[in-house]
This record gives structure tokens, sequence and C-alpha cells, in this order.
């Protein structure tokens, strides 16, 4: 896998850039052909996201 990303700027820059990307896939998304595995797809990568914010979220807190 990837290096792990412990500073603060860095771990914000990753959210950011993975927000920036799920925005990039609703965007390229075309409603009319959009099935319940698209969208199974899209909660899993805001689960994904809500899943790092927390762990960053606990390092911000020490």
């Amino acid at each position: 896998m990837g290096n792990a990303i412990h500073d603060k700027d860095s771990q914000i820059s990753y959210l950011k850039n993975r927000l920036n990307m799920f925005l990039e896939v609703i965007d390229s998304m075309d409603p009319e052909s959009t099935d319940l595995e698209d969208i199974d797809r899209l909660i899993e990568m805001i689960d994904d996201l809500e899943g790092k914010y927390e762990r960053f979220r606990k390092d911000w807190k020490e």
C-alpha cells in the first residue's frame, strides 16, 4: 500500500484530493444510466473517506 501520512497538512491534502476524486466520479456519471452498483460504489467511497477522516482526526487531537 502507500506510505503513511502523519502530518496534519498532508492529511488534509489527502482528504481534499479524495473528495475531489469523489466529485469527479459524480460529475462523470450519467443519471440516465446510473445503476444500483454505481450508487453502492459512491457510498463505499464516502464511507472510506469518512473512515480516513476519523483516523486523521484522532491524530489531530493528540
